[in-house]
């Protein structure tokens, strides 16, 4: 599934009953400006004050999240972590998370 069809694949699901997506959180290095939070369906960003960009929200599958870290990758800014998030926000505990790490 390509990641622009995100927010429409998970209305759809949302209104049919179906399956309750995982949340995830990106994290880029650099900032980027908020108008590329309509590229990237809905989800949302946030500037930290320690120079890097969080994408934030809930992805419909594995290939949805592949979708996201393709755009990622073509924007060109480098892949700081990608963390799956319990339903509270919280990272899930060690050894069930999604982290890619890369050290700048």
């Amino acid at each position: 599934m390509l990641a622009h069809h995100l927010s429409f694949y998970l209305s759809i699901k949302a209104r049919d009953g179906g399956i309750v997506s995982d949340a995830y959180e990106i994290r880029l290095q650099g900032h980027l400006d908020r108008r590329w939070a309509t590229w990237f369906d809905g989800l949302n960003l946030t500037v930290e004050p320690d120079g890097t960009t969080v994408i934030s929200g809930h992805v419909a599958d594995q290939a949805a999240l592949h979708g996201l870290l393709d755009k990622v990758r073509d924007l060109g800014l480098p892949l700081i972590s990608v963390t799956r998030r319990s339903q509270a926000g919280t990272p899930y505990p060690d050894g069930t998370s999604t982290h890619a790490r890369r050290t700048p």
